[in-house]
């Protein structure tokens, strides 16, 4: 019971210590969403996607379409939005909920201006510290 009792206090304290992280890792995270709507508008998709986990474990699922693979969200992208359907992106609505000291979860808003027209829509993008640093690990748009 000790043993038990002892491990507890001890998994207290290193959770709230985590806890006082989670105000940097919120800001660290719009961060990256900041950056990666800039580098959208610059029509530099590398940028945009450096942040996504370079993997083929990757996810991305929206509608009712699932891909598997970094590559395979960066050819999605290529062939859906080159040229004329670039647009303006932009999130809002942003709600960053820490789970841990490595992962994290993002509720928001996109919005996509192109030409006259606007397409909008909800997204969750879960991250997780890795070595190279914060990485969307899956992104479910829709």
């Amino acid at each position: 019971m000790k043993k038990w009792l002892v491990g507890f206090v001890v998994l207290m304290i290193v959770n709230q210590a985590g806890s006082s992280e989670s105000p940097y890792i919120k800001g660290e995270l719009i961060g990256i969403l900041e950056l990666q709507k800039e580098s959208w508008n610059r029509q530099d998709l590398e940028g945009f996607m450096a942040y996504y986990w370079n993997s083929d474990e990757f996810t991305f699922q929206s509608g009712a379409n699932r891909l598997r693979g970094w590559k395979a969200l960066l050819e999605r992208y290529k062939k859906s939005y080159s040229g004329e359907n670039w647009g303006e992106l932009d999130f809002t609505d942003l709600e960053v909920n820490v789970l841990s000291d490595d992962f994290a979860y993002v509720l928001g808003r996109w919005k996509l201006k192109i030409k006259d027209s606007l397409r909008e829509g909800v997204f969750t993008i879960i991250f997780k510290r890795l070595p190279e640093g914060w990485r969307i690990i899956h992104d479910h748009s829709s």
